[in-house]
């Protein structure tokens, strides 16, 4: 597809030159109570230039909290009439489109599983067929920058020009330190394909940890983001959903008032730009690397006490013939050299090793 005409984000509700744009709210609105005391203490850092909240909430499982529905719609007009916050909700349906549109909400976002539907994407997209709406775009639940650029370009051809996408990480398929994986090199790539569309980050989303978030925001705006969506509860502790990642208010500020915001001058040229971005990749794929080696460290951990369980060696050289083999064809398939990956095994395999012969070696009472 060609250069999308995409509308600046300056051209967003409740912008008025502040950078980066900012949406703060709760996970859920989950009272007409809870909805304006996070709204009024939102409006009165002075930065926060839309709320956000969720009204129908696509959960995993059943039985979890799935939103307050069309009553909290009439919660957030009612925010919006006291503080002035634009309004930004998540849609899957086109029954939510309608109504979301019915009560004045500005913005809509598209959410991760429903962005992994083409089939539900287009349906979105009918019915936001000649509206106004600014609409973002999650990245799909899995790492497929096409997916999510298909999402993009299906809004795109119903007509709506004020897009956004809302980078909120990766799920990860095995236990992480974050909630989801962010992947820096797949939204830094979205940002070289489609160079005019704004990207927003969902620090909340990747941290899962509200301890983590002021980081990966940071990180965020760092790299490429032209603005945050923040989760922030008015008491994160009886929050119906995700209550671990959500701020309070206080920490929100707190986190606003410390980012570190680059400004662009006329000194940043064009190969600073580009080698800070190839460095970013590595940076994230490294993070990566070292969440895989722990996971692995982590099953030679219960091979270990299996093997003490069973009176086995720590060393069984059968297997480690089969690895080296194994992983060295594999290597040789995607461009890596024999002397390479065979290093790199000898100082995992070594790691092993030392591991298992500690497990093996403790005594009775656990120590080494």
């Amino acid at each position: 597809m060609d250069k999308l005409n995409i509308e600046p984000l300056s051209s967003w509700p409740g912008y008025a030159g502040q950078s980066p744009y900012i949406i703060a709210g709760p996970c859920s609105a989950e009272s007409r109570e809870q909805v304006l005391a996070t709204a009024t203490q939102l409006a009165a850092t002075g930065k926060v230039h839309a709320l956000r909240a969720g009204v129908w909430k696509p959960r995993s499982r059943p039985g979890a909290f799935e939103g307050a529905g069309i009553e909290a719609l009439e919660w957030l007009q009612e925010a919006k009439n006291q503080t002035g916050l634009a309004l930004a909700i998540e849609v899957a349906t086109p029954q939510h489109v309608e109504q979301a549109l019915k009560y004045g909400i500005d913005i809509l976002w598209v959410g991760a599983r429903t962005v992994s539907n083409p089939f539900s994407v287009e349906q979105l997209a009918n019915s936001l067929r000649g509206s106004s709406a600014y609409v973002m775009v999650k990245n799909p639940v899995n790492p497929d920058l096409e997916l999510w650029i298909g999402a993009i370009e299906r809004l795109y051809r119903s007509g709506i020009t004020r897009l956004a996408a809302i980078h909120r990480g990766f799920f990860p398929f095995e236990k992480t330190t974050l909630r989801n994986l962010p992947k820096w090199e797949i939204t830094i790539d979205l940002r070289s394909r489609m160079p005019n569309l704004p990207i927003i980050c969902d620090p909340s989303h990747i941290a899962g940890k509200a301890s983590i978030v002021p980081t990966i925001a940071q990180k965020a705006i760092d790299l490429m983001a032209d603005g945050l969506m923040v989760e922030v509860h008015n008491n994160p502790k009886v929050a119906l959903s995700d209550a671990q990642q959500q701020l309070t208010p206080s920490a929100f500020n707190d986190m606003l008032n410390a980012l570190s915001i680059k400004s662009s001058t006329a000194s940043d040229s064009p190969f600073c730009d580009k080698l800070k971005q190839f460095r970013s990749k590595i940076d994230s794929i490294d993070q990566q690397l070292l969440e895989l080696l722990a996971q692995r460290m982590n099953i030679v951990k219960e091979i270990g006490e299996f093997k003490k369980q069973c009176n086995v060696k720590p060393y069984q050289e059968s297997r480690w013939e089969n690895i080296v083999d194994s992983r060295v064809q594999y290597g040789l398939q995607i461009g890596l050299s024999e002397e390479y990956i065979k290093s790199l095994l000898q100082l995992v395999h070594k790691e092993s090793i030392r591991k298992q012969a500690e497990i093996m070696d403790a005594d009775s009472n656990g120590n080494a």
